[in-house]
């Protein structure tokens, strides 16, 4: 299994489907990426809400509300790359996803290896959020979000991979609240939501001049963390 270091696409896979849902998170973490499943329309809201997802693999066929309908409500507002799966294979029903504002369209059953192709294919195709340079600048650090290595001055930082993860997920959100569980889900952190209090603590050692008084790596009564530029 590939190493998971916080910069993997991040997909939401939606499937009412218990089993399918597990098979296709199992698959496609086997192959680098990181997922996160809902079971219906109304839980993947709420992941959209305090997850920045990479792309979205939606069935269609959901209980309450649909996969075409929530696709036709995202794209009202956002541009996340959506991958339509079916049951129904007629030209018409593709026309219609395709209508709805989605990327693409695959039919089931489906190879597991066709799917990771078509979601590399639209990660490649589609235009991703960028992050507003390629370094992120607090007090006397330098992080490197391409390669997600820290620097104090120009020394490198040793960061553990739980940190890297951290502090990378932090820094996508720069300047902005994030919650434990959102922090918790970016980073791939098992167990309880307190491991990330436990890898702030670790960071804060290593970032801030006084960890006890953080000016960088802040808490935020009530929600979680933010990070923050001078």
């Amino acid at each position: 299994m590939p190493a998971m270091d916080g910069t993997e696409p991040h997909l939401l896979v939606v499937d009412d489907d218990a089993r399918l849902r597990e098979l296709l998170r199992r698959y496609l973490d086997e192959h680098g990426f990181r997922v996160t499943t809902a079971g219906d329309a109304a839980e993947a809201r709420a992941r959209l809400a305090s997850i920045a997802f990479d792309l979205l693999v939606l069935d269609v066929m959901l209980p309450g509300e649909t996969g075409l309908e929530l696709t036709r409500g995202l794209r009202a507002t956002s541009r996340i790359p959506i991958l339509l799966l079916t049951a129904m294979a007629e030209p018409g029903d593709r026309i219609n996803g395709l209508e709805c504002g989605a990327d693409d369209y695959l039919a089931k059953p489906f190879e597991p290896r066709e799917l990771v192709l078509r979601v590399r294919n639209i990660l490649q195709r589609v235009p991703q959020p960028q992050l507003d340079s390629a370094e992120f600048r607090f007090g006397a650090c330098r992080l490197d979000l391409t390669r997600g290595e820290l620097y104090r001055g120009g020394d490198p930082v040793h960061l553990t991979t739980a940190e890297k993860a951290l502090l990378m997920a932090l820094a996508r959100r720069q300047g902005e609240p994030v919650s434990r569980e959102a922090l918790s889900e970016e980073a791939q952190f098992s167990g309880n939501v307190r491991t990330v209090d436990v890898q702030v603590t670790r960071l804060r050692r290593k970032i801030e001049r006084d960890p006890k008084f953080p000016r960088y790596l802040q808490t935020v009564r009530g929600t979680g963390y933010v990070l923050k530029r001078d």
